[in-house]
Order: structure tokens, then sequence, then C-alpha cells
């Protein structure tokens, strides 16, 4: 049975602490320490070095931040007091899950690629921090998503290759999990065509804090280094107002832009419209034909000057994207993040989106992916299966709640979806009830009888994509017939791509997983981690394991305060 998911909050004698001594005038930070410790990854070196480099900016920017003054008399205390947490400012897109279908009813699932990996990281931080993740904040294709597979390459001259695998559900005897991936070729940062990018930073106040600005610099910092000659890049800075901090430089002057970001400090109000405004302006200014024309969004999303409300600045996006410049956003900050604001702008303006909890975070993002991150293979990419109603009787698609297309949206290229980039890997999870086994929904009296569809037998599916090159034109097809004979023992790939989609459900509500609980989770992807080159599913098996403990701790918490109402 699942538990009810709660935040833990700071202990009321701490709290109390804290009030007393921003009284006494010498408040202090209750910014909680990290509870797991990253695996060191490769590379680790050189981000242990930025680390240090960076180390003395931040230490002083938390150090002002840990002493303020009392609170001036007349104003209440949650409003001054230097420990309280606005936890409810952060804000995330409540979805539901998607629902079980009949294939006699609805034998076609349609949705839009995904390559963003933000949720993973942002959950990451929460769990950290000692709190349990809100379910917006869980979306499983981006959970998923995050870790590398080995998936095969294309062979046929389209931009990526497509491999299917069908294997046992862990959770539900039941069922099977039907696994999808994509994997584009990668290319090396010199082999990208030359780039055009704007730097978009947010250096408002709320940045002022060691997850914001500090952080934000450092990242930049690391992309600076990958720049070639040929590459052009722009500053463009916003708080209460935006202005250009660097015009369009060589990436060769990498001494100017760097000092250009050393520069930067935070304060003022946010107004991020005017300053994605003024950023589209510079990179139309140094835009390059048949390049990389690409804006990096650096911010916490939290808006509060001029155009703030959600629809006006997507539409914005959609409207600046038709001009050949793309928008990545990179999310910083804590308390106020505003993740929902930041998913989907990079969704409208062509992009991909990422949360930076640490710099090693901004290494995999923007040095080991940067091809990924930067280079589009392929454009408007969607998935589209019909399951063969001889088959499979039902069947759920797990995530990808917000890439949900209509059938008749698939063979439309004026549908807009998602972008791969090189050597990004795409990887979709559907459960499907083998015919005749026990499924979720109840028979029907008067079912539909089966038709001619089902003469293919000895197939489970058909899996289509549709892809349009970068540069556009007429979409093209790729068709793949799934065999119902093909199950076997699941590849580790599966198995540990299966507990990451068990985890993320578990942290939600849990109606599909049944009695397979956390600790099974932990033992299905400990036993799955595979060559785990960078430490990324060893870091996973500790998440698992401190969501349990804070899962437990949250159990005990809730029933400790009913104690006291009896």
């Amino acid at each position: 049975m699942s538990l009810p998911l709660h935040f833990l909050r700071p202990a009321a004698q701490g709290f109390a602490v804290g009030l007393l001594l921003a009284v006494a005038g010498c408040g202090v930070s209750s910014e909680p320490d990290s509870a797991v410790v990253s695996p060191p990854a490769q590379g680790a070196m050189t981000t242990e070095a930025l680390v240090r480099n960076e180390s003395v900016a931040a230490d002083a920017s938390m150090a002002k931040r840990s002493i303020r003054p009392a609170p001036m008399a007349g104003f209440a205390p949650e409003m001054a007091a230097p420990g309280y947490r606005d936890e409810q400012r952060e804000q995330y897109q409540a979805l539901a899950d998607n629902p079980i279908h009949s294939v006699a009813e609805a034998p076609v699932s349609t949705f839009s690629a995904d390559v963003d990996t933000g949720a993973y990281a942002n959950v990451r931080r929460l769990l950290n921090q000692g709190r349990l993740p809100p379910e917006g904040a869980v979306r499983l294709e981006e959970m998923v998503n995050y870790f590398p597979y080995d998936y095969a390459l294309p062979t046929d001259g389209s931009p990526f290759g497509v491999t299917t695998e069908l294997a046992p559900s862990p959770w539900n005897s039941h069922t099977r999990l039907l696994r999808i991936g994509i994997k584009a070729s990668d290319r090396a940062v010199a082999e990208l065509a030359p780039a055009n990018l704007v730097f978009l930073v947010d250096v408002s106040g709320s940045m002022d804090r060691r997850e914001g600005l500090p952080l934000v610099k450092s990242t930049v910092k690391l992309l600076v280094d990958q720049l070639r000659e040929q590459d052009r890049v722009s500053l463009v800075v916003y708080a209460g107002d935006s202005r250009v901090v660097l015009e369009p430089t060589s990436g060769r002057e990498k001494a100017k832009i760097r000092t250009a970001i050393d520069q930067l400090t935070a304060g003022g109000s946010t107004a991020g419209a005017s300053g994605i405004e003024l950023a589209y302006q510079m990179a139309q200014q140094a835009f390059i034909a048949k390049g990389i024309n690409r804006i990096l969004l650096a911010t916490d999303g939290d808006f509060n000057v001029g155009i703030s409300d959600f629809d006006s600045l997507k539409q914005m996006a959609v409207d600046k994207r038709k001009t050949g410049v793309s928008l990545t956003t990179l999310g910083f900050g804590v308390d106020n993040y505003n993740e929902h604001l930041m998913e989907q702008l990079a969704d409208a303006g062509d992009g991909n989106y990422a949360y930076i909890d640490n710099l090693r975070e901004a290494r995999k993002v923007l040095v080991d992916q940067l091809g990924s991150t930067l280079a589009v293979v392929a454009k408007n990419v969607k998935l589209q299966v019909e399951f063969n109603p001889a088959q499979v009787s039902e069947y759920r698609l797990l995530g990808y709640e917000n890439r949900a297309l209509k059938r008749e949206d698939f063979s439309n290229d004026k549908v807009d979806a998602g972008e791969i980039g090189a050597g990004h890997t795409v990887t979709a999870l559907y459960e499907i009830v083998p015919k005749g086994e026990k499924g979720w929904l109840e028979q029907l009296r008067y079912g539909k009888s089966e038709s001619a569809a089902s003469v293919a037998t000895g197939e489970l599916a058909m899996l289509r994509v549709r892809y349009q090159l970068p540069e556009g034109g007429n979409s093209r097809l790729i068709e793949r017939p799934i065999a119902g004979a093909s199950i076997g023992k699941a590849s580790d790939d599966l198995r540990f791509a299966a507990a990451v989609a068990a985890f993320s459900q578990q942290l939600k509500d849990g109606r599909y997983t049944g009695d397979f609980n956390m600790k099974d989770t932990e033992a299905l992807a400990r036993g799955a981690r595979g060559d785990d080159r960078f430490g990324l599913r060893a870091e996973f098996v500790q998440l698992v394991e401190l969501a349990q403990s804070l899962r437990t701790t949250s159990a005990s918490n809730s029933e400790s305060h009913k104690g006291e109402y009896n």
C-alpha cells in the first residue's frame, strides 16, 4: 500500500533557534547538507579544479547572506527570519498519469520524442536536501532518459537507429514491458557547425545564492572552454531591466569572455521577458546561416517584472523559433524555482531543458554531451505504436504525459514535436497485457469482435517513427514491426530503465507497481548497473536508498502527529 507523500520540514527546535538568532541579529543559514555524495565521473579532476577556483566567490556570497540584521519592529518574523524556506514557491505542472487503453478500442498510441533530463537532476536535488519531491516534479520519461543506454546506431543513412526489446514486467506477473530505444550518432565538438551562442543570464536578487549566480558563472565557463575560433558568443543579462554585457565575440577570445562573466553580480527584480527579447535580437545580429544558432537561458524562472504570465512567455518562444534560433533552458536555484516554466519554454523554443544542481551536472550537459545539447540531427520527431489486438489486449505508456499527440498529428508536418541532438538517446516504455492475461480493465459484454487486422498474428505491434531533417522539408518515415515471440530475459539496460520507471511511479502514488516497493527497486537497479562508466547508476541506487529513509521518516512523523489529536 502506498504511503502519502509529504515534504520534510525543518525540525521545530531548529526553526526556533533560527528565529532567536535572527532577533539577536546574527541569523544562520538553514541550507541542509547534501545527504548523497556523487561518485566521481570521468573528468572529475577538471571539475574539482573548477570548483576550487569558484569556492572563494561562492563562500563570500554565502557569508554575505548568512548574517543579516534583526527584523524591524512591525514586520512579521516569518517575513524576515533568515532560516525561513519558502518551499511552496517552487512551481510544477500537475499531470495525471497516462490512462490504460484497450487495444480493441484504441490500438494506436502517438507521442512526441523528448530528450529533456531536467526532472532527474531536480529530483536528485530535492532528495539530497532531505525532501521527497512533489508529484509534479517527477516526469518519468526524463528520469529514464537521464541515463545512457547501449542502443544500435543507424546503419541505413537515417539520423538515428531504432531498437526494441520485450521482457516480463518486474512489478506485475501478468504484464510485459516493451522498450523502444532511439540512438543518434554522436559528433565530436570539432565536427559541429559554427555556433552562434547567446548566454542569457538571470542576475536578479533571487539568484544571489550559492546555487544561483556563482554556479551559473562556473557552468558558463565550462562551455567557454569548448569554444572554437569560428564560434561566436554574446552575453545578455537581466534583472530589473536587460542589457548586453558582451557583443558577439569570437571563441578564440576566451579571456575576454571569462572577464565579462566574472564581472556579473546579482540584485534587483526579474524582467525575464525583456531579457529573452534582447537575447533573440543578439542571436539575429550574429546569425550564422547553416550554423548552430541558440540561446542558453540560465535562470530560476522566477519572472516578476514585465511579461510574466506563462502563456505569453511560451508563445514568445514559439514565435521566435521560426527565425531559426532555438532556446535551451538551464535551471538553477532552490525554493522559488519555476520548473514548469523552464521545461515548457525549452519545448516551445525547439531546445532542451536541463537542471544544474552541481558542477558535475554542468559538465555532463555542456562538456560530455555538448554535441547533444547544441547540434540537432532530426526535428519534429514523433513516435507511433499500433498494437495488434490478436496479441495485446491492453497497454499504457509510461511517462510522456505532456508529449501526447493526436493520431492524426503523426502525419501532419505542421504539428511541432521534439528535436533529437547528436548522440542523444530516447527511451520509451509501454506496459502491455498479452492476450489472455489478466489486465486492468473489466471485460465488455458487448465488446468489438476481432477484425482482419490480426492477420499478422506473429506481430505484437508496428512501430512508426516520423522525423524531419534539420533543414526542413517533408517528413520521413521509419516503420519497424515488433515480433510477439521476441520476449526473453531482460537486458541490463531494460532492467535498469524498469527500475527508474518503478522509482518514478513510487515517488508518486505507485498505483500500478502494486507490492513492488522501493527496496525491490533498489535491488533491481543494483543488479543492473552493468558497465557504469560515469557512476550514474550507482548514484541512482543511493538516491533510492535515501528516498526509502525519507519515506519512512515522513510516515513516522505523520503517525506521531495523528497521535497528538487522539
